[in-house]
């Protein structure tokens, strides 16, 4: 599918990954909405991709509201007359053991994370089924496919967001809607500086790292050529069949080359 006149609402697309495969999007020819919780960054982000020649729109929202969610998908169709791409991009992260994870921060990264792909998941689904085409994207991480220590709790989320593109993937097997989960390894966006404002430390990851604009060009390609599954640093896709045929050296290895804390 060209991405040019397909119009995307992207969630989390106020910096980082969001707002790089907004970026790229846009210059592919693509009407984008983004959503996320900053105003002032929004309309910033929109603005720039405006002078830059692309069609953007700005909608404050928060992911784990079911209205807000059903406003961004509104806003695309009163704005671009359409929706062809949901990209699920909202998500932040906590590093530290399940002992020192408090409960209502594994239940907000649950709630942000998973839940709230789900509910840009259950608001596009319908438009797609109702037009026979459409994408849904989930950006997702490569410890869902293999959990890495200290971050059993982001795992989980990302796990999950896994398992629900797998079941959908099934039940539209055949048809013109596509579902993807993207997978990216660590990448330097303001993750890290997200969770150093929140909870005073963030985390560096030892192994290999890519720029949000490296999964943001491997996102614009699954848009033309829709795949099941993602791997922006392809190397990475290894990990995952390493792991389904040795998981205890697998154990071992991802604890070599996982993440440190600092801070």
């Amino acid at each position: 599918m060209d991405p040019r006149g397909q119009v995307a609402a992207i969630t989390g697309a106020s910096s980082g990954i969001g707002l790089a495969i907004a970026r790229h999007l846009a210059a592919s020819g693509a009407p984008v909405v983004l959503g996320a919780r900053r105003a002032d960054r929004l309309e910033e982000s929109a603005e720039a991709i405006r002078r830059a020649g692309g069609s953007a729109e700005p909608v404050v929202m928060d992911v784990t509201s079911e209205d807000d969610v059903g406003r961004l998908v509104s806003r695309a169709q009163e704005v671009f007359g359409r929706l062809d791409i949901m990209v699920c991009n909202a998500g932040f992260g906590y590093y530290g053991t399940v002992e020192d994870t408090p409960p209502d921060v594994m239940r907000r990264m649950m709630d942000v994370n998973f839940f709230g792909t789900y509910l840009a998941a259950r608001a596009a689904l319908p438009i797609f089924r109702r037009q026979g085409r459409g994408h849904l994207i989930l950006i997702s991480s490569i410890v869902g496919r293999r959990g890495i220590a200290q971050m059993s709790g982001y795992s989980a989320t990302k796990a999950a967001q896994v398992g629900f593109a797998e079941s959908l993937r099934t039940e539209f097997a055949g048809t013109a809607i596509h579902v993807s989960v993207v997978l990216p390894v660590s990448t330097e966006t303001e993750f890290r500086d997200a969770m150093t404002r929140d909870y005073g430390h963030s985390v560096r990851g030892l192994g290999p790292k890519q720029t949000a604009d490296t999964v943001a060009r491997a996102v614009v390609e699954c848009i033309r050529r829709p795949a099941p599954e993602v791997y922006p640093h392809r190397a990475s896709r290894g990990l995952t069949i390493l792991s389904a045929v040795a998981p205890r050296f697998t154990d071992r290895l991802v604890r070599r080359y996982g993440r440190r804390r600092e801070g």
